[in-house]
């Protein structure tokens, strides 16, 4: 109830709450079965660690308990343990030399990349699309996602010539560019957004989404991609991930995968028209949602169906 009444101080209407962390590994997954390479690896841990958010009362039986183990070390070797208990969460690699995409992106228009640069720049930038699409982020701006730019060293003029020694170790740095999509922990809905905000993709006004998806990323993704078996063992493997939530509900998760396939869907026929990233995202909203039936003396999803979203939100901008 008090998602509906006051979105505005109580998140977002459209996602379970307290699946942030599921949700950042969840993308990991999404990325890694698709090959697109560039959510950094992430994973559920449980740690421990002072600096938590630990009730009053753990703490004193964390204190309690370190106090009686340090007096009667026989009685602490029967306690199942001592100190503060672990707390779930995602564990995300580190990523060096990246800084956030909206200062590259500022500086580029003062600065133009080179033809190859922006060519490899295209390509990972329809990865993105592709992630944040088919997971529904609902938390995508331009400083949220990192790009690493390295332009290649121009070789020194004769008039400034390195030293001899020098110049036979000298050799250019290679170009390279790459983007990490990282901040993951609102994505995975299970609605579209029909309340007060849209939550759009903020990447759909760059220059960039207006381009059609080039053959190199339907190459890449469309064969899976157009493969229900592909897509439902990547809904399975959401499963076992999304099931370690203590508070996990079945029908909920159930949901958020009929909006995956609906993404699906839609990505899998704008590949084909050769459509833009911008087309892309004007798409009406689809849900496919897997229907049960008796099969064999016993209750089995039988086949899907589509249906489009009426609801739409009141502020369709932001």
């Amino acid at each position: 109830m008090h998602k509906v009444c006051c979105p505005c101080c109580f998140g977002r209407s459209c996602l379970v709450p307290n699946q942030g962390y599921l949700s950042e590994a969840g993308a990991s997954i999404v990325d890694r079965r698709l090959q697109l390479n560039i959510v950094p690896k992430t994973f559920v841990v449980a740690l421990v660690s002072e600096t938590f958010n630990y009730t009053a009362i753990d703490r004193a039986k964390s204190k309690t308990k370190q106090s009686v183990s340090d007096r009667f070390p026989k009685v602490g070797r029967r306690f199942n343990r001592i100190g503060l208990p672990p707390k779930n969460g995602s564990f995300q690699t580190y990523v060096k030399g990246y800084q956030d995409a909206e200062e590259w992106l500022r500086k580029w228009e003062q600065d133009p990349l080179p033809d190859d640069m922006k060519k490899a720049f295209q390509l990972q930038f329809e990865r993105l699309v592709i992630l944040d699409y088919i997971i529904r982020n609902t938390d995508r701006g331009n400083d949220n996602w990192l790009i690493k730019c390295v332009r290649p060293d121009k070789e020194p003029e004769p008039s400034c010539a390195l030293p001899i020694e020098d110049t036979v170790t000298w050799s250019p740095k290679q170009a390279e560019i790459k983007i990490a999509a990282i901040d993951n922990g609102l994505a995975f809905p299970f609605k579209h957004p029909d309340s007060w905000r849209a939550y759009p993709y903020h990447w759909a006004w760059l220059p960039q989404a207006k381009l059609p998806f080039s053959q190199e990323t339907k190459d890449l993704v469309l064969p899976q991609l157009s493969d229900q078996t592909f897509v439902q063992d990547i809904c399975d493997e959401l499963h076992d991930l999304f099931r370690r939530d203590p508070g996990f509900d079945r029908h909920i998760f159930e949901k958020q995968m009929s909006v995956l396939r609906g993404q699906v869907l839609n990505l899998v026929q704008a590949l084909k028209d050769d459509r833009s990233p911008v087309q892309l995202v004007q798409t009406p909203a689809v849900i496919v949602e897997r229907k049960y039936g008796r099969a064999k003396g016993a209750w089995e999803a039988t086949h899907f169906t589509q249906s489009f979203q009426q609801s739409a939100p009141f502020f369709s901008w932001c």
